[in-house]
């Protein structure tokens, strides 16, 4: 009866493993090690045909009443550990109902957007529509036909980023031709296109990002927004110039400040102003801010030259108008006093929740 006293050892020992697996897998491993194809127990029942057949029925029941005993056992550790599984998981992921809420802070649009958007708002109050092309554009776009020829001497305040294709180098391209492709430094272009294309009465606004090479400092930016505005009609005075503007500069910084016009120089306006503002932290009484001027510059403007209404075939003659460019960043940094344009540029999330 050696058999029958290895299948009840081998059923008491498999019933203290199930008893002592620590998880799922342990038990799993348990398992197949005793009722596996390479288990235990099966290979004990394998040896029944050695057996003496008057044996066979004792050893077979033993055999059996171990089996249903493993797997009962099996059953009952695997709900076991199943339950203690559950519990663990419910404590790890368990929440804490009186402790405050997690939220997320709300974002909001960058401070160059909005003031973009209210430039174009204002203008649009007065029934300016909105015209946009492309930041790349070509030097007579630029340059040539608002009046700035190649040998112009304002071209090197505006000098720029030119896109050159070099396809030969025995003969390189010449860069600075009416065919060159450069980074645009002012959204004139645009107003161009649409001379060409329309007839007047004109009256749009030109949003868009300009690139100059200049350094970056508290008030220069090699990259920036600019919106420029043209008027085209019969009758239009420097009067209507600067009624428009100082509508603009009361609609954006308050109706308490006030505009100053001083004579300056544009290649494609005649006459050009530039336009300043009324410090808004003194009031005009002069203070570091605006350098003790009691004003500050915020865009340049004027009537359009009669040569820039040459390039696009519109008579002088019988229409006028006026053009003015502002840069938003500028704007922003007058409206709420930062004292640096950079400040803008930098990602500084606690700067720029203040707006």
């Amino acid at each position: 009866m050696t058999l029958l006293h290895n299948i009840k050892t081998l059923r008491s020992e498999a019933l203290s493993a199930i008893e002592q697996a620590g998880s799922a897998p342990a038990l799993e491993q348990v398992r197949i090690g005793i009722l596996g194809k390479k288990g235990t127990l099966t290979a004990l029942l394998r040896g029944m045909g050695a057996v003496q057949p008057e044996e066979r029925a004792a050893l077979g029941a033993a055999a059996n009443e171990a089996r249903d005993a493993i797997e009962a056992a099996l059953k009952e550790r695997r709900s076991c550990l199943d339950a203690e599984a559950l519990d663990e998981r419910f404590a790890a992921e368990a929440l804490d109902v009186t402790l405050p809420g997690r939220t997320r802070p709300l974002g909001s649009r960058h401070l160059i957007s909005r003031i973009t958007d209210e430039v174009v708002e204002i203008f649009r109050s007065i029934g300016y529509r909105v015209v946009e092309g492309t930041e790349v554009e070509t030097d007579y776009y630029n340059f040539v036909a608002l009046n700035t020829p190649a040998d112009h001497p304002s071209r090197r305040m505006q000098d720029t980023f030119y896109v050159v294709e070099h396809t030969d180098e025995a003969s390189p391209p010449t860069v600075r031709g009416e065919s060159s492709v450069l980074l645009r430094t002012q959204t004139s272009g645009v107003q161009v296109h649409v001379m060409e294309q329309e007839q007047p009465p004109i009256y749009i606004l030109a949003p868009g990002r300009v690139y100059r090479r200049d350094v970056a400092d508290p008030s220069h930016l090699p990259q920036f927004t600019q919106v420029e505005g043209l008027v085209v009609d019969k009758g239009i005075t420097f009067g209507d110039l600067k009624g428009t503007l100082d509508f603009f500069c009361k609609q954006m910084f308050g109706e308490e400040r006030k505009t100053r016009f001083r004579p300056h120089f544009f290649p494609f306006t005649e006459p050009s102003a530039e336009v300043d503002v009324s410090c808004g932290i003194c009031g005009g009484e002069g203070c570091r801010f605006c350098k003790g001027t009691g004003w500050l510059e915020i865009l340049g403007c004027g009537m359009v030259d009669p040569n820039v209404f040459g390039h696009v075939g519109i008579d002088p003659e019988e229409y006028s108008g006026f053009a003015f460019g502002l840069g938003i960043e500028r704007i922003a940094c007058l409206k709420f006093n930062v004292p640096d344009l950079r400040m803008l540029l930098e990602g500084d999330m606690r700067f720029l929740r203040q707006f």
